[in-house]
């Protein structure tokens, strides 16, 4: 289901595709590297603080300040190598849950396939499905080329 519920409370459902000139491996570590700079990359203004990285967790929390206020979320993040990783969202406006799964295309390119679904909260607004995958396609291509440069620079 593409709108709407998703039946199992998890909320209305989005989902993108982005395709990087990356191998599978660099794209899943790229991915799930999660650092304070990841705002700056995304064309964003959230701090984000890593509360715990391990081989197969990570946590972290990100502030915002708005005109309406703070927005604060705290993201669980299970990863699942070499192509999986999945993701739980509490926050000040919304509560996320995210599955992120990457393929392997050819001439040594990756596709991310993201699929979430959005909860609002009391403080929250609801956003359209349209406007959510076209603001997030825009956030991961952002990425795909920061992730293509470090790709290329051997990093």
């Amino acid at each position: 289901m593409t709108s709407g519920g998703s039946g199992r409370g998890k909320g209305d459902e989005a989902r993108v595709q982005v395709a990087f000139h990356v191998p599978l491996e660099f794209a899943f570590r790229w991915c799930t590297d999660y650092t304070p700079e990841d705002a700056a990359l995304e064309g964003e203004s959230y701090s984000r603080k890593i509360v715990e990285r391990s081989g197969r967790r990570v946590v972290f929390e990100d502030l915002e300040e708005t005109a309406s206020g703070w927005v604060w979320a705290r993201d669980v993040v299970t990863l699942r190598p070499p192509r999986r990783w999945h993701m739980e969202s509490v926050g000040s406006h919304r509560d996320v849950t995210a599955e992120y799964v990457l393929s392997e295309l050819p001439d040594g390119r990756t596709q991310l396939e993201l699929r979430w679904w959005r909860r609002p909260k009391a403080l929250g607004k609801k956003i359209p499905r349209a406007t959510r995958e076209r603001e997030t396609t825009r956030a991961w291509k952002r990425f795909a080329a920061a992730m293509e440069r470090d790709y290329r620079q051997g990093r």
